[in-house]
């Protein structure tokens, strides 16, 4: 069983690459005008500037926010330290300095009550990445960020379609809330291939109600002009395309049944998988609703002490699984002045994380398969 099958995945969607190759026309046209129009409708914000790819919506945001004054060289932007590399390298691109922060081991999100800590006279900025899929927004989180008017800046790369939790009472199939991607100041989406709304290669996108924020993204994106070679800004070549828009704008109606999919996926598991050596993401006393909710399964993780043995083991059974992610960034070496440092919980998550199948092409066959294997380790 593969892990993600892209081809069969994306199969139904080959006539909107026909439609663009027909069309003749490749760059900022009317495929990207209604991806944007409708990717914004469906976020619930004003605007969405599409981009090659989201470490280039991360970092457009950080450098649109310094020139706008509201960054400078040297302030500090809190990230979870458990989180991908993008996040970090967006931060310092624009010579802003990472503050990594813990993320709490029962969600695998930032832990908001380590956030206020980790604050400091130079704090402007709270990164949040909803890892996995899951909703890492938090009311502590915002409500820190109003009251020392900090920047609420969203890593939606995974979480396509998620929505903050809603009351326990709403059944998962109705849940209301927000989506993530509008939650913040702004937010950045990737939609590289294996994204629940992914392309058929790179691409990426903004999205914010700021009108002089996403005009200045859009710009910054295009060299730096706004008008027909004139150029405002130094900026830089970072635009969708009219493939890709026009795929993920033919995928983007389709999403929340994926969605769902991915949810009664990963409900098999959740209820299914006993084995006291493998924790999943969810404790045996939680409502398996109220998790199902805040969550689109992007990756379902899993922790087992025995990682490593645990996906031979699968593998030698037809299974294959990835790991997300095997290295923390304060142990990568591309930031060596991080190498001293000790986050104990990020360090158990990357030794422990193993992603196993969980996506809209399986079935409840699959599924229970893959659980039985799980239970199965000894």
């Amino acid at each position: 069983m593969k892990y993600l099958d892209l081809k069969r995945i994306n199969e139904p969607y080959q006539h909107a690459a026909d439609e663009v190759l027909q069309s003749g026309w490749y760059l900022r046209g009317e495929a990207t005008r209604r991806f944007e129009e409708h990717y914004a409708a469906y976020i619930g914000t004003k605007h969405c500037v599409g981009c090659a790819n989201g470490l280039d919506a991360l970092t457009l945001i950080l450098r649109a926010y310094k020139e706008l004054g509201r960054l400078r060289d040297g302030d500090e932007v809190i990230v979870p330290a458990n989180t991908y590399i993008a996040s970090i390298l967006a931060v310092t691109e624009n010579r802003l300095t990472p503050v990594l922060v813990e993320p709490d081991i029962t969600t695998l999100q930032i832990d908001d009550h380590l956030i206020e800590q980790a604050l400091t006279p130079r704090t402007r900025a709270v990164m949040i990445v909803h890892l996995y899929g899951r909703c890492a927004y938090t009311d502590r989180i915002g409500e820190l960020c109003a009251r020392h008017g900090l920047l609420l800046i969203e890593d939606n790369a995974q979480a396509h379609g998620c929505r903050a939790t809603a009351p326990t009472t709403t059944p998962i199939a109705s849940a209301a809330g927000p989506r993530t991607g509008a939650l913040g100041h702004a937010a950045a989406h990737s939609f590289y291939p294996t994204k629940n709304l992914g392309a058929f290669g790179d691409a990426g996108a903004v999205t914010t109600d700021d009108d002089t924020l996403a005009d200045l993204i859009r710009a910054l994106g295009n060299y730096g002009s706004a008008r027909h070679y004139v150029f405002d800004h130094l900026g830089r070549n970072s635009r969708i395309d009219e493939l890709q828009a026009a795929i993920l704008d033919a995928k983007l109606r389709d999403l929340d049944t994926a969605n769902q999919r991915r949810k009664e996926i990963a409900a098999i598991y959740i209820n299914k998988v006993y084995n006291p050596a493998i924790t999943i993401p969810v404790a045996s006393d939680h409502a398996d609703a109220r998790l199902q909710r805040d969550s689109v399964w992007h990756i379902f993780p899993v922790l087992c002490v025995r990682r490593d043995e645990l996906r031979q083991y699968l593998l030698d059974n037809g299974v294959e699984t990835e790991i997300h992610y095997p290295i923390p960034p304060h142990k990568q070496r591309c930031y060596p002045e991080w190498h001293h440092l000790s986050f104990p919980i990020t360090e158990r998550i990357h030794a422990q994380e193993l992603s196993i199948p969980c996506n809209p092409a399986m079935t409840e066959e699959e599924a229970s398969h893959v659980a039985d294997l799980l239970n199965s380790f000894v």
